[in-house]
């Protein structure tokens, strides 16, 4: 059996847990040969998620101090699998989606995956003003690494969990999606984007557009500047991205 961690940060998403754990695919994913275990990290939430996800059978990891980067950092290290799979509490990605990603993951030998949100059929879930910034951000960010990625902000990934113990990932709020992407592509890792569904939110939205969007921005050129230790030429697998075939 390969082994699977799903990692997924969670901020007051007690309301939302039973949803999330009941659309991952146990079943279907022992079939295609996967061990899966769940990780929720408690981000220092107040409403009792933590509690919620030990009852559907997660694994809990705490993490009190605050932020998106610090949760995923302390999923990380606790988890187990050789590949990892994120996405967040609050019933908008697609997990349901896992055993057609990790099949592609396997079949072309990606080592990083990402997701793409924003595909005009997936309109309707994203506020206008988040869609824009969304677009913004991700102009940026492809002209500043040259990785083509369509997404720079998805929290969707699927991942060798050696890429990420290799890789220097310094962000510890929302800006550590763009700089997984950018730091796993610049260091030559045979990366790949593939299309998903993206859901209406359930419950209370924690994004704050202006200061996370601003942070971002900061980041992204402030990570041109770094210094990169490539592991071997870069690689966006085009042919299987045409092969995915997306609800």
């Amino acid at each position: 059996m390969n082994t699977l961690s799903i990692v997924i940060p969670a901020l007051n998403e007690a309301e939302n847990l039973p949803a999330v754990m009941a659309s991952i695919p146990f079943a279907e994913l022992e079939e295609g040969g996967w061990r899966t275990e769940v990780l929720v990290v408690d981000n220092g939430s107040t409403d009792g998620t933590g509690d919620v996800a030990r009852l559907l059978g997660a694994r809990v990891v705490d993490q009190p101090a605050r932020g998106y980067g610090n949760a995923y950092r302390a999923g990380f290290g606790a988890a187990t699998g050789e590949v990892i799979a994120t996405g967040d509490a609050d019933r908008t990605y697609p997990f349901d989606a896992l055993p057609r990603l990790l099949r592609t993951l396997v079949d072309h030998d990606v080592e990083f995956m990402t997701t793409n949100r924003l595909a005009r059929g997936n309109s309707e879930a994203m506020k206008p003003s988040h869609s824009l910034g969304n677009h913004v951000l991700s102009a940026i960010s492809r002209s500043l690494f040259r990785n083509e990625l369509r997404d720079s902000q998805s929290g969707m990934w699927v991942f060798r969990r050696y890429v990420w113990q290799r890789l220097d990932v310094r962000s510890t709020g929302m800006s550590f999606s763009q700089e997984i992407k950018n730091a796993a592509t610049r260091a030559g890792y045979r990366y790949l984007e593939l299309p998903i569904e993206y859901r209406k939110r359930g419950g209370q939205v924690k994004l704050n557009a202006l200061r996370d969007g601003t942070e971002n921005l900061r980041q992204l050129f402030e990570h041109t500047f770094r210094r990169a230790s490539p592991v071997r030429r870069p690689m966006l697998l085009d042919r299987a991205a045409q092969e995915f075939d997306t609800v």
